[in-house]
């Protein structure tokens, strides 16, 4: 299949459709992806693509092509103005960079914002290719959720965009089964609806055992909580702080934070006002290649999301990559994440914005013996593997799309 593939976030951020194009091209598949200039999560267009774009501009086989944007920047205005730019770029330049091609279906990724889906609209109707969106994140509730928009009324003007998206797709994939209500709300019925969880990417799912990583060195002899990925609104660091500020008596526990993001300067600022230091360090934004070795110096990973019914449907992207290392998991979040933990047996989790609750989880994994704190382990990655298997998810998706395919009117 010809495939082109919409995505405001690609390579080199760090998100799953970035494995997803790797997995298309690895069965035989010419994918094309539309995309911007890449500056997620630090708000910068990233300095290695601004030096040399043209390294840019494939993807393991795949075609990269990508629109101008506003970077994100600090502030809610100016991710606004980043949301938009990406809308009217690629809604402007998309046909023209596209020109001269044929696809068999466009994929749509879709994490926050779901404008992102409105090019891929108009390229659907442009190309008379079939659609398929997968749904990572819930508008209007998540806007609403993180206090980007508090205005009832601008809620419902996002609400009916979000409406007019699901109604033009042909296909709708959801991460999570609790999202199935909410899509019916917004798009009128199910029927178009399925279940597409995600997966651990394959860099963490490689036997070869990798060393530690020398940025952890420092660290080698407290036990570790190992926070990875974006530090923003939903993933609720004041009350990651609060949790460390009742453990700063155990000097064996440390919290180590491999990411960035909107808030990440905030909560530090917070760690340094209360003098954490030495309780939470934030090691930085590195690669996904680079997460196992980090990982190596976990004694547990941490998963948290704020107290909200909206992020109580989700499944954190990065409970599937955990999962899969064998290495305990502490969740504060409630709903769908916290289930697929507890059901795995692969940790602990406590109420999503309850720190005292999770500084007492944290110090019931440390105090665990290591051969206790392995066997939970290994059950996460036994579920992991039975649950969200990478081969049979695409499998499942190759299905779906060539189905699609083959329901496409001739052209002519």
């Amino acid at each position: 299949m010809h495939l082109l593939v919409v995505t405001q976030y690609f390579w080199p951020e760090t998100f799953r459709v970035n494995d997803l194009v790797e997995g298309f091209v690895a069965r035989g598949h010419v994918v094309t992806v539309l995309t911007g200039r890449p500056n997620y999560p630090g708000g910068r267009l990233y300095d290695m693509y601004r030096l040399d774009p043209e390294a840019f501009a494939s993807y393991h086989g795949a075609r990269v092509l990508r629109v101008p944007l506003r970077p994100r920047g600090q502030g809610k205005l100016s991710l606004m103005l980043n949301y938009w730019s990406f809308v009217f770029w690629a809604t402007l330049f998309g046909p023209w960079l596209l020109r001269g091609a044929r696809y068999d279906a466009i994929f749509m990724f879709e994490s926050s914002p779901i404008t992102s889906a409105l090019p891929a609209i108009f390229l659907r109707w442009w190309f008379r290719a079939p659609m398929v969106m997968w749904v990572l994140d819930l508008w209007p509730e998540t806007l609403s959720a993180v206090g980007i928009v508090r205005s009832p009324f601008l809620l419902g003007v996002v609400g009916r965009l979000v409406s007019f998206i699901y109604r033009r797709c042909d296909l709708i994939l959801v991460q999570s089964r609790a999202f199935f209500a909410n899509i019916e709300l917004w798009a009128g019925d199910n029927s178009r609806t399925r279940y597409f969880p995600g997966w651990a990417e394959s860099v963490f799912l490689s036997e070869t055992v990798v060393e530690r990583a020398p940025e952890t060195e420092p660290y080698a002899s407290t036990f570790n909580v190992v926070f990875a990925g974006n530090i923003g609104e939903a993933q609720d660091f004041p009350s990651i702080i609060d949790a460390c500020t009742l453990l700063r008596h155990r000097t064996d526990v440390r919290f180590l934070v491999v990411g960035d993001g909107r808030a990440a300067d905030e909560a530090r600022r917070a760690v340094d006002s209360r003098g954490l230091g030495s309780s939470i360090v934030f090691l930085g934004k590195h690669p996904l290649e680079r997460m196992p070795s980090f990982f190596r110096a976990a004694g547990a990973l941490l998963v948290s999301l704020k107290s909200d019914p909206i992020f109580a449907l989700t499944i954190p992207g990065k409970v599937q990559p955990y999962l899969a290392t064998g290495i305990p998991i502490l969740g504060m979040l409630d709903g769908e994440g916290a289930r697929v933990i507890e059901e795995a047996g692969a940790g602990f989790t406590c109420p999503a914005g309850d720190s005292e609750a999770l500084a007492k989880i944290v110090a019931r994994m440390a105090d665990l013996l290591p051969h206790e704190r392995e066997s939970i382990g290994q059950r996460g990655r036994e579920y992991g593997s039975r649950e969200f298997d990478r081969e049979a998810l695409f499998d499942r998706l190759e299905g779906w799309l060539e189905d699609l395919v083959a329901k496409r009117p001739p052209s002519g």
